[in-house]
């Protein structure tokens, strides 16, 4: 099981959804304090880039002693059509600071230091101190989650519906969709059935992966053990 360090650090570094939390009652556009782009830096730090004339950049140039006490709030949307899509969220708050002398025409770098952050996803919460933050890796399949599960959806949906088998009674009749995929596993969302209930079953890879060919084996001997199970 990946820690809530190694949670927080991919969500972080994936392409969900992120939106900077500003102290004070700015009337301002939820898209206005989207960054463009984020990163991690070396030290830990998560590193923002928003366009000069945002919000985020407008207070953090005037915060006193030029640190503003912010929350970066990340959202993850599972990438295909399941019920209770929402697979995580994460809250990280620090300070925000300008990364002088490294600006972009029309677009400025800013730093969040880590004070500390929260993770609430389908492993389950954590918090997580700035030190575990700064030497957490992100997962492996981060890049290439999204568009390996929508693959899995569309291209082998019967081999997942073949996971049924290694689920139990309980996933029979079921509606099986691959809902979060990283170097542990897989994670299916079952729905329907008699009871009409919705559930998560895990199916673990006999090691972790590294890779996409790591990946691709792993695969393979899951759905050799549905298949023959």
């Amino acid at each position: 099981m990946p820690s809530a360090a190694e949670r927080t650090r991919t969500l972080v570094q994936s392409t969900s959804s992120a939106v900077l939390l500003l102290p004070g009652p700015f009337p301002v556009r939820p898209e206005q304090l989207m960054p463009e782009e984020r990163s991690v830096g070396p030290d830990g730090e998560v590193l923002l880039v928003f366009p000069v004339d945002s919000p985020a950049v407008r207070a953090a140039t005037h915060a006193q002693d030029d640190e503003l006490p912010v929350v970066l709030e990340i959202t993850d949307v599972a990438p295909v059509s399941v019920p209770n899509r929402i697979r995580s969220r994460a809250w990280i708050s620090g300070w925000l600071t300008c990364v002088r002398g490294v600006a972009e025409p029309g677009r400025m770098l800013l730093r969040l230091e880590v004070g500390e952050a929260r993770v609430d996803d389908l492993w389950g919460t954590g918090m997580v101190e700035p030190e575990a933050f700064a030497s957490a890796a992100a997962d492996p399949l981060v890049e290439y989650e999204a568009e390996l599960l929508q693959h899995l959806h569309a291209a082998h949906g019967d081999q997942v519906r073949q996971l049924c088998a290694l689920a139990g009674d309980r996933a029979a009749g079921t509606r099986a969709v691959p809902v979060a995929l990283d170097r542990f596993g897989l994670r299916v969302r079952f729905s329907g059935g008699a009871d009409r209930r919705v559930f998560d079953a895990r199916f673990d890879f006999r090691e972790p992966v590294r890779d996409i060919v790591g990946l691709r084996r792993a695969m393979h001997q899951l759905f050799e053990a549905a298949a023959s199970g």
